[in-house]
C-alpha cells in the first residue's frame, strides 16, 4: 500500500527524521498550509536534543543551550515556548589537575591553578606562536595551537578533544574547532573576562563560546520539541514514531526519489512525495539508496565516521553538589568526558528539592566494552568514577538510569570532507531531496543552524535558490 501526503496542492513533503531540523521543516511547511508527513525511527521526538524523563526526574541527552544569533530561529523557540523559555546564567569549569579551572577563561583563576611558572610558559608559547604560526591549518592541533600557543592546547585543548573524539588531534579536521570555537582565542578570552563587567546585563558576547548566559526551556530541550510535533499534527501533518527508513527508491533516468520503503513499527508502508528532507545520517541515507548507487559513491558513504554518547543519570540524596550547570573532565584517569547538573539549567528538571541529578557522559564508539556494559554496571562504574574526582560519594547514590545515543556526533577526520564532497556530487543530480541538520549533513552544526538549515530548505521548495551548505561555514 502506498501512502500520500499533501492536500490538493502539488506539493507533498516527507521528512525523514523528527529531530530540531526535522521537525522544523514540518512547522514550517504547516506555516504555509501545507502537510507534511515526518518519519521518526525512535519512539520519541527531538533526536539528540531530546528531554528523558525517569521516575520524574528529567535529563538531557546532552546539554542544550538555547542561544542564537538568527533571529528567525530566536523567534520560533519563542513562538512556541513563551514563557516557558526561562534565562539562565552559565557556569561551566575545568575539571584538570585535580583543581576547578573557569571555562570561558578568568585570567587570575587560571594563573592560580597552573601556577606562575606554566602561566609564564604558556604566555610565552603563545608569543612564539603569534611570530611563527602554523602555515596551513588543517588540524585541530594546528588551529588552536595558532590561537592558543602550544603548551596551553597541550594542556587543555588535546586530552579532552582526543577523549571526546576517540582519535588524535592530528587526524581532526581543523573546520571542526572554526564551527565549534571560531573567533576565539587566547587575546580574546582575556579581553572578554576584563570586559565582561562592562556587558549589561543583557549583552551577549560576541563569541558563541564565550556567554556566560543563555535561554532554557523550563522542563528541558524535549520540551520544545515535542511542543513542535504537537501544533505539526494539530495543523494536519503526521508525526510517525517507531518509523525506519528501510529503503530509497529512486529515478536514476530523471534524477529523483520516487517513495520510501519505510517500517512503521513492525509494518512495511511507502510513502510517496514531490519533495524529501532527509536529516538521518547520510552515511545510511546512502546505504538505503534502491537501485543502489555507483559504487564510489557507497564507499565514500562507508568511509564517514561518527562518535556514539551514552548518559548515565544519576539521582542524588543531596539538595545541592556543586554550581556548575556542567564540568569538563579533563582528568585522563577516567573515561568520564562530561557531568550536566540538570538542576542547575532548570530546577523543574528534579522533582524533589532535596534531590539532585547527574548525567554522566561518555563519548565511545559502539564496540566498545563501555558501549556494550549492562545498565547497571554502567551505573556502577560512573558512580565509582564521581568518587574517584571527589564530586559525590557513592552512599549519597539512590538510583540511576543509562541513554545510548549512537551516531550522536559526526567525525571530522581528515578524510571526511573528500568523502562529503563525494557523496555531494551525487546528490546533486538528485533536485527532490535535500539534506538538513548535523547528521543529515555530516557536520556539527548547533540546533540553531540545523534549525535553519531545514528553514532554508522549505523555502527552496518553494522556489528559493538557497545553498544549504553554506550555514555555519563562517
Amino acid at each position: 500500500m502506498e501512502e500520500s501526503v499533501g492536500r490538493t496542492d502539488d506539493k507533498k513533503v516527507v521528512i525523514i527524521g523528527g529531530g530540531p531540523a526535522g521537525l522544523t521543516a514540518a512547522y514550517q511547511l504547516s506555516k504555509l498550509d501545507a502537510q507534511s508527513v515526518v518519519l521518526e525511527k525512535d519512539q520519541m521526538v527531538g533526536g539528540i536534543s531530546r528531554t528523558i524523563n525517569y521516575k520524574n526526574y528529567l535529563f538531557d541527552v546532552g546539554g542544550h543551550r538555547f542561544f542564537t544569533k538568527i533571529k528567525p530561529v530566536e523567534d520560533i523557540w519563542k513562538e512556541i515556548l513563551d514563557k516557558d523559555l526561562l534565562h539562565r546564567k552559565r557556569l561551566s569549569r575545568i575539571y584538570y589537575n585535580k583543581k576547578f579551572f573557569f571555562y570561558p577563561l578568568r585570567p587570575f583563576n587560571a594563573l592560580s591553578g597552573l601556577g606562575l611558572w606554566k602561566s609564564i610558559m604558556i604566555f610565552f608559547s603563545y608569543l612564539y606562536v603569534r611570530l611563527f604560526p602554523f602555515k596551513n591549518e588543517e588540524t585541530f592541533e594546528h588551529w588552536v595551537s595558532n590561537r592558543f600557543g602550544k603548551r596551553l592546547y597541550n594542556t587543555f585543548f588535546k586530552p579532552y578533544t582526543e577523549k571526546v573524539w576517540g582519535i588524535p588531534c592530528t587526524e581532526i579536521r581543523a573546520e571542526w574547532a572554526a564551527q565549534r570555537i571560531g573567533g576565539l582565542s587566547l587575546t580574546k578570552a582575556v579581553r572578554n573576562a576584563f570586559a565582561k563587567q562592562n556587558r549589561n546585563n543583557g549583552g551577549k558576547a560576541a563569541i558563541r563560546t564565550l556567554i556566560d548566559s543563555f535561554d532554557y526551556p523550563r522542563f528541558g530541550p524535549g520540551m520544545m520539541w515535542q511542543a513542535m510535533s504537537r501544533i505539526i499534527q494539530d495543523n494536519g501533518s503526521q508525526v510517525y514514531l517507531g518509523s525506519e527508513v528501510e529503503a530509497i527508491l529512486w529515478d536514476k533516468k530523471n534524477g529523483k526519489v520516487n517513495s520510501l520503503q519505510v517500517g512503521v513499527n513492525g509494518k512495511k508502508k511507502f510513502f510517496q512525495g514531490t519533495n524529501f528532507i532527509s536529516s538521518m545520517p547520510v552515511k545510511e541515507l546512502i546505504q538505503k539508496f534502491k537501485p543502489a548507487v555507483p559504487e564510489e559513491v557507497l564507499e565514500a558513504a562507508n568511509n564517514l565516521n561518527y562518535r556514539d554518547f551514552l548518559t548515565v543519570a544519576l539521582i542524588v540524596r543531596k539538595s545541592e553538589l556543586f554550581p556548575d550547570n556542567w564540568i569538563y573532565i579533563h582528568d585522563p584517569d577516567v573515561k568520564l568526558g562530561r557531568v550536566q547538573n540538570f538542576k542547575n539549567w532548570s530546577p523543574y528538571m528534579v522533582p524533589d528539592v532535596n534531590r539532585t541529578c547527574l548525567g554522566l557522559e561518555y563519548f565511545c564508539f559502539e564496540e566498545d566494552e563501555i558501549w556494550n556494559m549492562p545498565d547497571r554496571e554502567l551505573i556502577e562504574f560512573g558512580i565509582r568514577e564521581m568518587e574517584k574526582l571527589g564530586l559525590i560519594e557513592s552512599s549519597d547514590v539512590e538510583d540511576g538510569s543509562v541513554v545510548r545515543m549512537p551516531k550522536a556526533y559526526p567525525v571530522h577526520d581528515l578524510k571526511y570532507r573528500e568523502m562529503l564532497g563525494t557523496i555531494r556530487r551525487f546528490l546533486s543530480g538528485i533536485d527532490n531531496l535535500q539534506l538538513v541538520g548535523r547528521n543529515g549533513m555530516h557536520r556539527y552544526n548547533n540546533q540553531d543552524h540545523s534549525m535553519l538549515t531545514a528553514m532554508l530548505a522549505v523555502e527552496n521548495i518553494y522556489g528559493s535558490n538557497h545553498d544549504l551548505w553554506n550555514v555555519n561555514v563562517e
